[in-house]
């Protein structure tokens, strides 16, 4: 966050230690202290700080040169995942989703300019991608990305496109803004997204919106597939409609339980995914082949 528009509140120690957590990930598993301080724009000395008040804590582990984040990390992730209703009642839709197409399915929030898998059931192959819960990617380059960027209020939405960067990940990627919006109010339209090969080559995916019991778009399903396997156009007719399928069942407990948790009858709250939230029209039905 540029130091213009910090808040009085703000705590810049803070922000420098979650960029100290935030400098590992899936290809950088264990750093040296020159690599964290790089990774985190700090110097040296004040990466070993934090790495070590982390390793005091119990969230990272010091092995020689090198260090690792621990299990315990995980914790700052749990709170808000265990208060996630929506994930939980996405779970067995999905599970059941993967059993009948055999390819993967994921439930993601838009969070900022990214998109954070929040559940992910994979398909039973030998070779799977390597995503997991909390698995970040630009919103703007994926299916469940630009099915919640195409339901945000418009104000929301030329903002959001006004911060993409709109660089060209593959061939296909689209990196023009005016293309962008056209392609956003197209998903609008038709109630869901296809991206073809624009994030990674070889890679599809398609994704239709969650909505809440007011009709307010919080969450995205996809099912990404190698395009190897799958032509656009069998996308859509062999996956699309099951796809529908599932997330109007996730649609139909999720208002279950928000209207229990509502009169008093049950124990859920609506999701609070702290994210945006944005009204759609009814969805539209699945394509016939």
């Amino acid at each position: 966050m540029p130091a213009a528009t910090r808040a009085p509140h703000f705590v810049r120690s803070l922000e420098r230690g979650l960029a100290v957590i935030r400098a590992f990930d899936a290809d950088h598993p264990e750093l040296t202290l020159s690599e964290v301080a790089r990774a985190s724009e700090l110097t040296r000395a004040a990466a070993r700080r934090f790495l070590l008040t982390l390793a005091d804590l119990g969230y990272v582990h010091a092995d020689g040169r090198t260090f690792r984040l621990t299990p315990r990390v995980l914790e700052l992730g749990y709170s808000y995942l265990a208060g996630f209703s929506l994930a939980q009642i996405a779970e067995p839709h999905l599970e059941q989703l993967v059993e009948r197409t055999r390819e993967s399915s994921s439930l993601c929030v838009l969070d900022g300019d990214e998109i954070v898998y929040v559940a992910r059931v994979p398909a039973r192959r030998i070779m799977t991608a390597a995503i997991t819960v909390g698995t970040r990617f630009p919103a703007h380059v994926t299916s469940v990305g630009r099915v919640i960027l195409a339901h945000l209020p418009e104000t929301e939405r030329e903002l959001a496109l006004s911060r993409a960067d709109l660089r060209a990940l593959t061939p296909r990627t689209i990196a023009s803004a005016e293309l962008l919006r056209a392609e956003l109010d197209r998903v609008r339209g038709q109630g869901y997204a296809v991206v073809d090969q624009e994030l990674e080559e070889g890679l599809r995916s398609v994704a239709a919106p969650v909505r809440d019991r007011d009709g307010e778009v919080v969450a995205a399903v996809n099912i990404p597939v190698h395009a190897s396997r799958n032509t656009v156009a069998s996308v859509r007719r062999d996956l699309l409609p099951h796809l529908l399928d599932t997330v109007a069942g996730i649609e139909a407990d999720l208002r279950m339980a928000t209207g229990a948790a509502a009169t008093g009858r049950g124990p859920v709250d609506a999701p609070g995914t702290g994210t945006h939230r944005s009204s759609s029209s009814p969805r539209p039905p699945a394509p016939r082949p």
